[in-house]
């Protein structure tokens, strides 16, 4: 009953990010067709890597005719975040919870999910990760897929604004909990700064931003770990009540039974 509840939850919240998704797969998938791919070819590198960053990356290796090695290594230095966000991840959800689950769960970590999942007070349902990528995946897919088949009959102008989608579409995801808890603002603020400067640096704007945005991750997660510690009572108690609601269900429908 829990986990159909939360992935409820999940779908409903990941409607927004599957709208997100598929205005900038759209423009993804433009790129791709541009570089020879098919819109079989361009939905399946969406389907298999859920990292825009990472496959507008790919495509600019494809470009350049570069080897396999390249394209490996570049997705690594790309996507190095993620590595960050499902360690995240993986305290926010159920010791016992099994490899399967915690593998599908690190399979569909993208920014926004990210974002969505660690907003939550209470410890995570990984079925509401599931929901949230049950809709927001396949808007991905789909937009790519679509931009890449009928992509050039569509305006210059309005191709180019799909791009920004994806901005606003975060900024819907980190506004509300910066609204209602201090610390989170303070963070988001600071490391908006941070970024900024990071980019204008003398010796650090030479590395890649995927780099300046791991070492800016690390530096101010520690920080804010060090001065606003979360408080792990807060966490067993709403662990306690999920299990507990969990057992008066199933208590609920052996009765009906």
């Amino acid at each position: 009953m829990q986990n159909k509840k939360n992935y409820l939850q999940g779908l409903r919240d990941g409607t927004p990010i599957s709208l997100g998704y598929f205005a900038v797969g759209f423009t993804l998938g433009i790129a791709a067709k541009a570089m020879g791919l098919t819109a079989f070819q361009a939905g399946l590198m969406s389907a298999t890597m859920h990292a825009s960053a990472g496959e507008f990356a790919v495509l600019t290796v494809i470009a350049g005719q570069s080897g396999y090695l390249s394209m490996i290594i570049t997705q690594l230095v790309i996507n190095m975040r993620y590595f960050l966000m499902a360690c995240s991840l993986s305290q926010k959800i159920d010791r016992d919870t099994s490899l399967p689950k915690r593998l599908l769960l690190g399979y569909f970590v993208t920014d926004e999910i990210f974002g969505i999942s660690v907003s939550k007070k209470e410890p995570l349902n990984p079925f509401y990760n599931f929901g949230a990528a049950t809709i927001a995946s396949p808007g991905w897919i789909l937009g790519t897929v679509l931009g890449a088949a009928i992509g050039n009959i569509l305006p210059g102008s309005l191709s180019s604004a799909l791009s920004v989608a994806l901005y606003g579409m975060f900024l819907a995801v980190v506004i509300p909990p910066s609204k209602k808890d201090k610390t989170i603002a303070a963070v988001v603020v600071i490391s908006m700064i941070g970024s900024l400067g990071f980019s204008t640096m003398p010796f650090i704007k030479e590395f890649a931003a995927s780099t300046r945005i791991i070492i800016l991750t690390i530096v101010i997660a520690s920080i804010a770990a060090i001065v606003r510690p979360v408080d792990d009572r807060h966490l067993d108690e709403a662990e306690t009540h999920e299990e507990l609601g969990q057992k008066l269900a199933e208590d609920e429908e052996e009765v009906q039974r």
